[in-house]
């Protein structure tokens, strides 16, 4: 059983954790750890996603309120096989850059961190600042894999969840778990036969 923390910050950008929450859900081989921030609440009840918080909740195996210090991801003795912020907030990464902790969120980033453990984040922002981008190299530097959702139009994407879906691929791929929610790049020709075909 993999076990998969995913933290949900006040960027917007819900979307992009309820994509990945969906995928793991379907995946009886592995078991999510979830934490969503204040703000995460927030952007959910104005991002129009459809869904409640009742409804995010139901998709995690484990749900932990950010306030709760003494929780069990707080803790380098729980074993877990990777942690994902998505989407992660500029607030977020200046506070797991500098080892605040001062949240959940930030406190099981810190041990995924000093454990060596795999940490993903997925910063939503834009432009970015000075300050932002040498948070991001510091993590970066401390073997983060920072994967923005920058969207590809190579595979013809045609909705928003298309495009949401490359993105969450992405962070599957990542994350060593087999998946084909997005089209894949199969070479220049292919591409080309498939703009003719339409």
């Amino acid at each position: 059983m993999k076990r998969i923390v995913i933290g949900i910050t006040g960027a917007s950008g819900t979307i992009y954790a309820l994509s990945l929450l969906e995928a793991l859900a379907k995946n009886t081989k592995i078991e999510t750890h979830l934490v969503m921030s204040k703000w995460a609440k927030e952007n959910l009840a104005i991002e129009a996603t459809g869904y409640s918080l009742t409804d995010v909740r139901n998709l995690a195996d484990v749900v932990y309120d950010e306030r709760d210090m003494g929780a069990k991801i707080a803790s380098g003795s729980f074993h877990h096989d990777g942690m994902v912020i998505v989407p992660a907030s500029m607030k977020s990464v200046a506070s797991i850059a500098t080892g605040m902790g001062d949240t959940l969120i930030g406190r099981a980033a810190d041990v995924t961190l000093k454990e060596r453990r795999q940490l993903i984040i997925v910063p939503r922002e834009s432009p970015f600042n000075q300050i932002h981008l040498e948070n991001m190299l510091k993590l970066a530097q401390m073997g983060v894999e920072i994967i923005p959702p920058i969207p590809a139009f190579y595979n013809q994407p045609k909705t928003i969840e298309d495009i949401v879906n490359h993105t969450t691929e992405k962070l599957l791929d990542h994350l060593v778990i087999e998946n084909e929610l997005s089209p894949r790049w199969k070479g220049i020709q292919t591409a080309k036969e498939m703009v003719c075909d339409e």
